[in-house]
């Protein structure tokens, strides 16, 4: 499987999970059969809010699922739409946090709760991550 983390930076699997889908640095790119990392720099990052293409962004990359900490409803929407599973990232993860989680079927999928209203507004329930700093 291969699945799109958001991160605050290129470190591979060491990177930790960015606060918020859509103004992510970079996507890290985890092939969980491989364990390799691909870094992929997020040329939105600095988006308005609901103006963020996340199929756009990551088509062509060959993605199964997403894992975030915050994400809107429309991004979150759109990436189910386009068949994408979406998983909700814990406060602290790293990728490699991540892979083991999901090699032990322990990652939850994102429910609509916690999706977020907007940049630093929305529900307290979304913002586990979701924190600007």
């Amino acid at each position: 499987m291969r699945v799109c983390i958001p991160t605050t930076d290129g470190s591979g699997l060491e990177a930790r999970v960015h606060g918020h889908f859509g103004s992510a640095p970079c996507f890290t790119i985890l092939d969980t059969d491989g364990g390799k990392t691909t870094i992929v720099a997020n040329g939105n990052a600095h988006h308005a809010h609901g103006t963020c293409h996340p199929l756009g962004q990551l088509s062509g990359l060959g993605i199964d699922a997403i894992v975030t900490g915050g994400i809107g409803h429309r991004a979150l929407d759109s990436l189910r739409a386009g068949g994408l599973t979406v998983y909700r990232a814990t406060d602290g993860s790293t990728v490699a946090d991540i892979a083991r989680a999901l090699a032990d079927g322990t990652l939850a999928e994102l429910a609509d709760v916690h999706a977020c209203g907007g940049h630093g507004h929305g529900s307290q329930l979304a913002h586990g991550l979701h924190r600007h700093r």
